[in-house]
């Protein structure tokens, strides 16, 4: 049990929750005990894409938090609240509600580089605290501007002027509760997010992910191997390298290979289609990222 389990997160299950809900599965199952892992955190109140890493794949879950990913998501303009979302209490209003065609021109203004302030209600720490934490204990949460990138941004069909909902393909460390906020800003109004799902992460869609039923389901039936993506599914933008049992030996024991005809970059190394390592290739030089016991 070395891999993937995709969950289509409900609505108001935290991340680690899901994490917890794989574990039992796992046990109930009777399959022993495993590590376990969440590719990135996904808010209670966000559906959608949840990839839960699975034995020697948790090696590979920081880079899922580094991956690409896409939302869709709805913004209710009119309303503020602290949270940025429906959890939180209102902090401010407007009459204000933009046309369509208002809002199909302030979307270029987010497509491409832009810089935001995380929500005060996140998980980023402040002097070691969570911002959530202070937040929630009544101080000023001060965040800083960091840099993301939207690589596109485009409207749902049959909006109104009280709402509008987007999809957004995103870089890492994008808040979308932000970006609602900023744009509902720009269109001289404010609003919050009502709906946040997530399509995608990193290589993984909805296309490959369960239900927490579904998963229940599997684990009664001791049939969650079916159910289970393999660890390269995780590194499908990666090219294969292909190992000598000698060459998989040495990289076994950490040491470097010399004198491949692999170009730079980085390869999941296999043996027999038995994963090996992720590896970093330069100037003829193969080293170990990431090693893999199986």
């Amino acid at each position: 049990m070395h891999g993937w389990i995709i969950l289509d997160k409900p609505l108001g299950l935290g991340s680690t929750q899901g994490v917890s809900a794989v574990k039992r599965a796992l046990r109930d199952g009777g399959y022993g005990k495993f590590k376990v892992g969440h590719g990135g955190t996904l808010d209670p109140l966000a559906t959608g894409v949840l990839p839960i890493a699975i034995g020697e794949a948790t090696k590979l879950a920081g880079r899922m938090l580094d991956s690409d990913k896409v939302y869709a998501f709805t913004i209710r303009f009119g309303m503020q609240t602290d949270t940025l979302d429906l959890e939180g209490k209102e902090i401010a209003v407007s009459d204000v509600r933009p046309t369509l065609a208002q809002v199909e021109r302030i979307l270029l203004r987010f497509t491409g580089p832009i810089e935001q302030v995380p929500p005060a209600y996140s998980a980023l720490k402040v002097d070691g605290e969570r911002a959530y934490d202070l937040a929630r204990a009544g101080e000023e949460v001060v965040l800083t501007k960091r840099a993301v990138t939207v690589y596109s941004l485009v409207r749902h069909p049959g909006d109104g002027v009280e709402e509008v909902t987007l999809t957004a393909h995103v870089s890492k460390g994008t808040y979308i509760r932000s970006l609602a906020r900023d744009i509902a800003l720009a269109l001289g109004t404010v609003g919050h997010v009502t709906m946040l799902r997530r399509t995608r992460a990193g290589p993984f869609s909805l296309d490959s992910a369960i239900s927490l039923d579904i998963l229940t389901d599997a684990a009664k039936a001791r049939t969650l191997e079916q159910l289970l993506l393999p660890l390269r599914a995780g590194l499908d933008d990666i090219p294969a390298l292909s190992l000598t049992p000698d060459q998989a030996g040495l990289l076994r024991r950490g040491q470097v290979l010399e004198g491949t005809a692999a170009d730079d970059g980085q390869y999941f190394a296999t043996l027999d289609d038995v994963p090996v390592a992720l590896v970093e290739a330069q100037a003829g030089f193969v080293r170990v990222v990431r090693g893999f016991n199986l």
